[in-house]
């Protein structure tokens, strides 16, 4: 058994634009083409991230969508790419499977965008599981305006948040303290039992505290995700006897499947001290999948162009010290599962490409690659078995 050690790491919505289905993909009825979520960032404001940057990010962006990004640029020091999604989402789900070599093979079920938007026995069915009158919501909706809208009705009747998107998901917010965050974890899982069957995605559970006009959420979010259809890199990497640790809500992903030690934290900041520790104390011969996920929800749905690049250059920083602890033979990769361009219209996901860049391999460019050769790629270096239809760029 190899000592090489691997960090697969995805920076949750960081996406480079250039996706060539994009036009298939729509937020509030436009198409997608043309977003590009780190591109129009730095062209916002200019992002300093030397560390991913040396690897080749700047180089990734031009290379997926022709699209400069200013303050970035660097010539390549180590290996780099951009990585195109051949899944039917843009969603968590569809990228990280399909990272982790098992593409989805079917089409998800999504809820229409009507008002109400879930059948009248879906939700007769979640109130009854929720042992309230009714649910509040059942629409489209963004998270945090859902609950400002709709937060003391919710204290006053006990009765659930429920909501969607365009994404393969179906939301409940409650109360932390008035409803119990165990009774919406419980209601949450008798949920997913319910919608898996139709191969909707996830049903999150989104707790949150506070009064009415200063209603917050909390961290304690959990995903129901349906189970991945084949054998994932985790499979793989733990039947092999590995060491396998999951970073942020990778377990969620996953279904806990494959998973030796997971390491979960209130946010991002205790996520970035998982991995650097992990980074110095990994197992030889290990697997370390981490999450990143406030790209996405803290600044991507809320379209807050300013924070998102603040957390970006943060987590460069991030970067310098899990790249300053690996050893010789280990290999990092850093990509994204999907774009959400907080210049864009709607507040949803966009179809985009991801960066793929690599530390322990020198500098190399491996071109337009599909997301299942990371996931290859991690598996011929750990010297495990080939993981789904994706073909090694190392």
């Amino acid at each position: 058994m190899t000592d090489r050690r691997a960090f697969l790491i995805v920076m949750d919505s960081v996406g480079i634009g250039g996706a060539p289905d994009a036009a298939e993909y729509f937020n509030e009825g436009r198409p997608d083409t043309g977003a590009n979520t780190l591109a129009h960032i730095a062209q916002a404001r200019p992002l300093h991230m030397p560390n991913l940057d040396a690897l080749g990010l700047g180089a990734a962006i031009r290379l997926a969508s022709g699209e400069d990004a200013p303050g970035l640029g660097a010539p390549p020091q180590g290996l780099w790419g951009a990585a195109t999604e051949i899944s039917r989402g843009k969603d968590t789900p569809s990228g990280h499977w399909e990272i982790a070599g098992v593409p989805v093979p079917w089409e998800w079920h999504y809820f229409p965008d009507t008002r109400p938007a879930f059948p009248p026995d879906l939700s007769a069915r979640i109130a009854r599981a929720a042992g309230t009158g009714g649910i509040l919501g059942d629409e489209y909706a963004s998270g945090t305006e859902i609950i400002d809208r709709l937060g003391a009705e919710h204290l006053r009747s006990g009765w659930p948040i429920c909501y969607t998107s365009v994404d393969s998901v179906l939301q409940i917010a409650a109360h932390e303290e008035a409803f119990g965050l165990e009774r919406l974890h419980r209601l949450c899982e008798d949920v997913a039992a319910m919608v898996h069957p139709l191969r909707l995605g996830r049903v999150i559970a989104r707790p949150f505290t506070g009064t009415p006009g200063d209603f917050r959420r909390t961290p304690n979010r959990r995903d129901y995700a349906i189970a991945p259809p084949g054998r994932t890199l985790l499979d793989v990497a733990h039947g092999a006897g590995r060491v396998t640790h999951a970073v942020g809500k990778i377990g969620d992903i996953f279904s806990h499947r494959g998973i030796s030690h997971l390491h979960k934290g209130q946010s991002d900041a205790d996520l970035a001290e998982h991995l650097v520790r992990l980074a110095d104390r990994a197992e030889p011969g290990s697997l370390t999948f981490a999450n990143l996920v406030e790209f996405d929800s803290a600044f991507g749905h809320r379209r807050d162009v300013a924070g998102y690049a603040a957390a970006l250059e943060w987590f460069d920083g991030v970067a310098g010290r899990v790249l300053a602890r690996l050893r010789p033979g280990d290999l990092a990769i850093f990509t994204a599962d999907h774009g959400n361009d907080p210049t864009w219209h709607g507040t949803d996901h966009t179809r985009e490409r991801v960066p793929v860049l690599g530390w322990g391999y020198g500098a190399r460019a491996v071109g337009l690659v599909g997301y299942a050769d990371i996931g290859a790629s991690v598996a011929a270096h750990l010297d495990l078995p080939p993981v789904g239809p994706g073909r090694s760029f190392l």
